[in-house]
């Protein structure tokens, strides 16, 4: 899947979009978060407080929860505020 990140997630890994094959036994957005943050440095900075890490699977805004089976596109992004 296609895996992408925006604003200070984007700084601290170092990079905008990937390509990742997670394991099996990642299945949700939290447990990705999980897996990706065990990639490196620059990954566990950006996903050190996972909970305020907002996702998006295809586009749509999803939760933590959220199961990844069939994802195409996976975005990462920190908290937006209007204005």
């Amino acid at each position: 899947m296609k895996v992408k990140y925006f604003a200070w997630v984007r700084e601290r890994i170092g990079v905008d979009e990937e390509t990742v094959e997670p394991p099996p036994a990642v299945t949700t957005i939290a447990e990705l978060i999980g897996w990706l943050a065990a990639r490196g440095d620059g990954y566990a900075l950006a996903f050190d407080k996972p909970g305020v890490i907002r996702a998006a699977i295809n586009r749509a805004h999803v939760s933590a929860e959220t199961p990844i089976q069939g994802a195409r596109e996976v975005a990462f992004f920190p908290p937006m505020t209007g204005g």
